[in-house]
């Protein structure tokens, strides 16, 4: 552990994941200078019952256990992960039991360690909306996630199916003004998977409304094979005071050494056993670009990777935080099963130089960024492949 990373500079997002809800564990490891934030200066101030001081950046990992741990062994690495100063945990709505078992862990917690630890949920919404929109509606929403977590929701944020439905621009007004009004109920409220167009869209309708942007973040998909938020979504964050939450930056185990100088896989073969999220992530390496392309940025990364004494991972983990507007960064860990905590923090250790980064993304955003445009022009903006289009 590099020596300027403290147990203070250091949050741990994960996603609970016993192995009878099959749920995904992620965490968030921050590092920074000395002003502390949580995405924003305002946010902090919000957190007045129990102020946690946060960097300015913010690594996001996020991974998937599928449970093969035993509970005994996924509390025992919850504990350690909190006694190295991973302190936060992010679940959803639909993610099995996550946010009970979560809670259970954390108000188990003496007060002193409980104040420290904090829980950021989402409110997705994949269908049409069955009742009336109202303020009491969305207020029973954001309690039913208070009620789950056993306590105050830190980052509550929100996933909208239809944009030509547009009840989500009043929801995120009542979720931000429930902020002020109920602080011990949700302290800050953020996006996920929103595109350019439309986080636009709800800042704009936020200032209107409530006099000011009032969300703190974003989080999407983002590595050095997707790299679709540096065409518009790192300006829109950097001019409206977000931060980018970006999930999908080891592209589910792909980028790492373990794929140095193989062969392209069979996605269904038996014997590889390849994860759903690997399916997915190698469909988007294949829009990206070939086998044999992935394979020079591996390479490429493998290089520079034993420049810096680091791993190739820490290197793709690297670039993602040096990224503007990023604030968290999302890898994997699978409690009770493997641990990667050391290897993560070596994250910290270092900074790409210059010619670290020309290197690098010659491979993997292309000449003058042509990969990058082509896989926007391909796929569309963040978000897009998981919007109803009808």
């Amino acid at each position: 552990m590099a020596g300027h990373v403290h147990m203070m500079d250091v949050v741990l997002i994960s996603q609970l994941s016993p192995h009878l809800l099959r749920s995904s564990v992620r965490l968030l490891i921050s590092q920074g200078p000395s002003t502390r934030t949580i995405f924003l200066k305002h946010v902090q101030a919000r957190l007045t019952a129990s102020p946690v001081p946060f960097p300015d950046s913010h690594a996001l990992l996020s991974s998937s256990s599928w449970g093969s741990g035993s509970d005994k062994r996924q509390e025992e690495e919850l504990i350690r992960l909190v006694q190295s100063g991973f302190t936060a945990a992010d679940m959803a709505d639909h993610y099995g039991d996550a946010e009970l078992v979560y809670a259970n862990f954390r108000n188990r917690l003496s007060p002193s360690v409980r104040s420290q630890v904090l829980a950021a949920t989402k409110w997705c919404v994949f269908t049409p909306l069955t009742q009336p929109l109202t303020s009491l509606f969305v207020l029973e929403k954001v309690k039913e996630r208070y009620r789950r977590l056993g306590g105050r929701v830190e980052l509550l944020q929100f996933d909208w199916y239809d944009y030509s439905c547009k009840d989500y621009l009043n929801i995120l007004v009542e979720l931000v003004r429930l902020t002020a009004i109920y602080p011990n109920l949700v302290s800050t409220i953020g996006l996920c998977n929103f595109d350019s167009e439309h986080t636009v869209e709800v800042c704009e309708y936020l200032i209107a409304k409530t006099g000011s942007v009032g969300i703190v973040s974003n989080q999407v998909q983002f590595s050095l094979i997707d790299s679709r938020p540096l065409q518009l979504m790192v300006n829109v964050c950097a001019k409206y005071g977000l931060k980018l939450l970006t999930y999908g930056s080891l592209c589910g185990g792909l980028l790492s050494a373990k794929w140095l100088g193989k062969a392209a896989p069979d996605i269904y073969s038996e014997t590889l056993q390849l994860t759903p999220s690997q399916r997915k992530y190698h469909d988007m390496i294949m829009s990206w670009g070939t086998w044999q392309d992935f394979q020079s940025l591996l390479y490429e990364l493998s290089a520079i990777a034993d420049e810096h004494r680091v791993t190739l991972t820490n290197i793709a983990t690297r670039w993602i935080l040096q990224q503007p507007s990023v604030g968290a960064l999302i890898v994997g860990t699978r409690l009770g099963v493997s641990n990667h905590v050391d290897d993560n923090l070596a994250t910290f250790g270092f900074t790409l130089n210059a010619w670290d980064l020309d290197r690098i993304e010659a491979l993997a955003l292309g000449i003058s960024r042509g990969k990058t445009r082509r896989l926007f022009s391909k796929l569309g903006d963040c978000g897009t492949e998981y919007r109803n289009e009808n």
